[in-house]
């Protein structure tokens, strides 16, 4: 059997997310911290360590899933700032492209949401963006989704959506945690998905200069995660906070985005209760009541359920 891989990423987080990481960590603290440390901690089979200047590093099998939660925290926390997010060996013998060539060319490029939300699917788009596109997307205020407010995509994206062509796949959660239980890690899931929706757009439109999707992971363990899929697209230039630099990424994300939005409304509109982003304390709280309202079944149908919060929900209602 396979060893599974040990991921190690750096995160940046604000003075807010430390103090909510200092909370969470509490009764999880080693003894002992590294140079500089606020703590170091054990979260299952994840070592946290957060250092005083804001970095946060996760290192174990789980911390894709670790650093997503609190990526989103930090996303939900601090809007309007960049988030810094890296996973070890990303820069490695990384081919070097001008950005502005990209971002005025023809793309192809892919995007995901949801991976750091306890409730709710992950959604991954690509969509294709010709050069003439680029003046009518920046009219509309196109750019890192991360910085534009749930209600300007829901006010632009009937134009994207008629203009823009695309490609999107819904990972539910009932096939999340199928997946998951049969250890395809979230990174895997990903890499999976992206390939779909990448090769739906690129046997479709043949005049294209770049594929470019958002780099989660260094690419030659992307094309590791995808060595059994039959057929794979493989011209693909990664690039970190690509929603700036390529606006066929900015629509996939802010497509996948605005499906997110409508898939938390209908969830939550069939169980009678809104559904919270993220996964902060307010979604243990209202994890316990939808499960003592349905049962702890509920949860494999409405959230990713390797997430600590499952237990703490569980702890909240025994």
């Amino acid at each position: 059997m396979k060893k599974p891989e040990v991921k190690t990423i750096t995160l940046k987080v604000s003075n807010n997310t430390k103090e909510k990481m200092q909370e969470y960590f509490e009764d999880k603290k080693r003894l002992k911290t590294p140079p500089y440390a606020v703590f170091q901690a054990d979260e299952a089979d994840t070592v946290v360590t957060l250092y005083e200047s804001g970095k946060a590093v996760f290192q174990g099998i789980s911390a894709d899933i670790d650093a997503n939660i609190w990526k989103e925290t930090e996303r939900h926390l601090n809007p309007n700032k960049k988030l810094e997010f890296k996973e070890a060996g990303q820069n490695k013998k990384k081919k070097q492209i001008s950005n502005k060539n990209i971002y005025y060319s023809t793309t192809i490029g892919s995007d995901e949401t949801g991976t750091g939300d306890y409730f709710g699917p992950i959604v991954v788009t690509a969509a294709y963006v010709k050069k003439d596109d680029i003046p009518f997307l920046e009219k509309l205020g196109v750019k890192d989704s991360k910085k534009m407010t749930d209600e300007h995509i829901i006010k632009i994206i009937p134009e994207i959506k008629k203009k823009i062509p695309y490609s999107s796949i819904i990972l539910n959660n009932e096939k999340y945690n199928k997946n998951y239980q049969a250890n395809i890690n979230l990174n895997t899931m990903k890499a999976i998905l992206h390939n779909k929706v990448l090769l739906a757009l690129t046997e479709k439109y043949n005049n294209y200069d770049y594929v470019v999707v958002d780099q989660f992971c260094e690419p030659n363990t992307y094309y590791k995660y995808l060595r059994n899929i039959p057929k794979i697209e493989k011209n693909i230039t990664f690039l970190t906070k690509a929603e700036d630099q390529c606006l066929a990424v900015a629509c996939g994300a802010i497509i996948s985005r605005y499906i997110l939005i409508k898939e938390f409304e209908k969830l939550s509109k069939e169980l009678g209760i809104e559904l919270p982003k993220g996964a902060g304390e307010n979604v243990d709280k209202i994890g316990a009541k939808i499960v003592k309202k349905y049962g702890h079944q509920i949860l494999d149908k409405i959230a990713k359920t390797n997430f600590k919060n499952t237990e703490k929900i569980k702890k909240n209602i025994e």
